[in-house]
This record gives structure tokens, C-alpha cells and sequence, in this order.
């Protein structure tokens, strides 16, 4: 099982004091709330990409580059790499520049984002989102695997006799993950090649996401990668802690009620009954995030958001102190006591190199 924290990097105010970070200190922050991660004993980072304010992260391959350079046990992610906008040949490319520096500490969540105009700002039209996703992300594939392409699709021009440089490290492409919160489309993408699917249900009550996962295990199943609770499977999360539960809601419920996203609309309460949003003692948080094993069945990652809605940093790092001290050693003993042996880890570099090895030996 694997623990992280994802970050959409969002500049916000600090609604208690009218203070808004620039987008420097912004994105040095977001480099030491990985490194904090690292230090607390978390498994992922993932940041999202986003080519709009108030968001900074329009490179991830370059933070994440930065960040593998001051870290030596992080698996370093995207929470999102738009499939729809980027050119399949400079995500092969970029990414697997990114796992030889990391030595291997790579993978990626495809996902089509939730920014309409991004898609015309990259030549593309928003109407085709699905096509465009399953489109680049076959070829995408094509270029990990394949040594030399040939390849002609219908959005972007012919490749002959092209080969992706650098070759991913020991023959082995990143892990990919697909994240949706509502298309069945990506699901079934995500189940035919036997990729992981990532439910960030951090919005949405959880029976919309039962359908979802429920739908991708049940797919993955009859694409022959094995048996439906063997898919894998991550989720997302949202929490906010201290030692006593009564701090953690007077605290965060400025922030909460003048969030961009869902300020200004359900109340903190309301919200943290209908979503995974947990406020309170770390006990609480253990307590929530075990129900998600209860609603969704075993899976393999579980990302929380932590650094949102105008937090400053000096919080956020306390916070990451008590997920790492006391949240995620009792979760990562309670939920790897529960699940079955043949429900798998999540894959990693070497797991997928041991599996690679096994398979050209057979």
C-alpha cells in the first residue's frame, strides 16, 4: 500500500490574514512540502499540471526532476498529465528523461483535466476530449514499447522510422495511472490495458465512484489481467488534523468557507459528511480513510490533499508531520493486514522490472 500527498498548486489568499504567496514562493513551496514528505516516511508526491492562474505547475516534469535530485526514496507522480493537450512524443520523451534521473522513481496519472480553454490554447478542440485521450494514449504506449514507430492517427502528424530518446530506463515504461471522476470511457481505458485507475473522489459522495471503480475492476477482469479485486486501483483524500478535533475545525473553516473551488456552498459539515473530507484528531482520519477500503474494496494507493485553499506553508508542514507520525503507520499496518495475498502491491519500477524479467524468460 502506498501512502502520498498530491498538490494541484493552486495560489490562494489566506483568508485569515489577506496575505497571497507569489508564484515563487508558491513553487518553492511546493518543493518542500515533497521533500517533507520524503522525510515523514510518505511513498508519492504527485503534482498537477495546470496552464492557467491561479495554478503554477504547467511543467511537472521539471519540478519533479528538481525534487528527485534532493530526494533518494520518493516515488515521484503527476496527479494529473493531460493526454488530451500534450503531445504523446514529448510526454514519452520527457518522462522517461525523468525516470533515468530518478533512478526508476517515476510513474503517471493520465488525465483529459477540468480546464475548458486549455484546449484551444493547445490546438485542440474539447469536443474530441475522448478520442484525443485514447488516441495519444495508444500511441504514447507505442512509443515506450516499440524501438522504431510508425504510426498515423487522425490529431497529430504521421511518425516514420521515429524513435523516442532516451529509451525508457531497463526497458521499462513508467507505471500509468487514469485518473476520472466521471467518464466510464477512461475506466474502460484504464481496465484494457491492465493500467491502474485513480478515483479522485474528494468532490463527489462515494457511491458515484462505487459505480466507477466497480465498473473498471469488473473490466479489468474481462480483459484477462486477472481477477477483479486484483486491479488496481488509488484513491484520493482530503484531511486536515491536529491533536484535538475541535482546533482542526476552528482552524480550517476559514479556510474551507472561502475555498475557490467549494467555498461559499455546502457547509464544512455537510461537506465532510457527503465527501472524504476528514476534520480532526489524527484517530478520526485513520478512522474515515479505513471506511474507503469498506466502500471501494482493497487498492493500492491513497493520495490525500494537503496544501490547498490558501494554507500557508508553516501549516501544511505541521500537517504533514502528523499524517507521517500518526495517520499513516496505523493505516498502512490496518489496511495491509486486511488484504488478501493475491491482491497486489502497487507496481513500482523494480516490481515492474522483476515482472519484465520473468516474462522474457517464460
Amino acid at each position: 500500500m502506498q501512502f502520498g500527498i498530491f498538490t494541484v498548486g493552486d495560489v490562494t489568499t489566506d483568508p485569515t490574514n489577506g496575505s497571497t504567496p507569489t508564484e515563487h514562493e508558491r513553487i518553492k513551496a511546493m518543493v518542500r512540502i515533497a521533500l517533507k514528505a520524503e522525510e515523514v516516511g510518505l511513498d508519492v508526491f504527485a503534482t498537477g499540471e495546470h496552464h492557467n492562474p491561479p495554478f503554477v505547475p504547467s511543467s511537472p516534469t521539471t519540478m519533479l526532476g528538481h525534487i528527485a535530485a534532493q530526494t533518494s526514496k520518493l516515488i515521484l507522480s503527476t496527479s494529473t498529465t493531460l493526454i488530451t493537450t500534450n503531445d504523446p512524443v514529448k510526454i514519452a520523451e520527457d518522462f522517461a528523461m525523468l525516470q533515468h534521473l530518478a533512478d526508476g522513481r517515476v510513474d503517471l496519472m493520465m488525465g483529459r483535466g477540468n480546464t475548458g480553454p486549455v484546449y484551444p490554447w493547445f490546438g485542440q478542440d474539447i469536443r474530441q476530449g475522448i478520442p484525443l485521450a485514447i488516441e495519444n494514449y495508444a500511441l504514447l504506449r507505442k512509443l515506450w514499447r516499440e524501438d522504431v514507430v510508425d504510426w498515423q492517427g487522425k490529431f497529430r502528424t504521421p511518425l516514420q522510422g521515429f524513435t523516442s530518446t532516451p529509451r525508457p530506463l531497463d526497458g521499462v515504461p513508467p507505471f500509468v495511472w487514469h485518473g476520472s471522476i466521471r467518464s466510464p470511457e477512461i475506466a474502460e481505458q484504464a481496465a484494457y490495458y491492465g493500467d491502474g485507475f485513480f478515483a479522485n473522489h474528494i468532490f463527489w459522495p462515494k457511491e458515484h465512484f462505487q459505480q466507477l471503480i466497480a465498473f473498471y475492476r469488473q473490466r479489468f477482469e474481462h480483459y484477462g489481467h486477472g481477477q477483479a479485486d486484483q486491479a488496481i486501483v488509488g484513491l484520493g483524500g482530503q484531511a486536515f488534523i491536529r491533536p484535538k478535533s475541535q482546533d482542526a475545525w476552528n482552524e480550517f473553516r476559514p479556510y474551507f468557507d472561502n475555498a475557490p473551488v467549494y467555498g461559499h456552498g455546502p457547509s464544512l459539515e455537510e461537506f465532510t459528511d457527503q465527501t472524504p473530507l476528514t476534520v480532526g484528531s489524527p484517530q478520526e482520519v485513520i478512522d474515515k480513510t479505513l471506511t474507503f477500503r469498506e466502500h471501494f474494496g482493497d487498492y493500492q494507493r491513497q493520495l490525500f490533499l494537503m496544501d490547498h485553499a490558501g494554507l500557508p506553508l508553516k501549516t501544511v508542514l505541521e500537517q504533514l508531520d502528523l499524517l507521517g507520525e500518526h495517520v499513516v503507520p496505523v493505516l498502512r499496518k490496518e489496511l495491509d493486514a486486511m488484504r488478501p495475498a493475491h491482491v497486489p502491491d502497487a507496481p513500482t519500477h523494480e516490481s515492474l522490472k522483476a515482472a519484465a524479467l520473468v516474462g522474457s524468460q517464460a
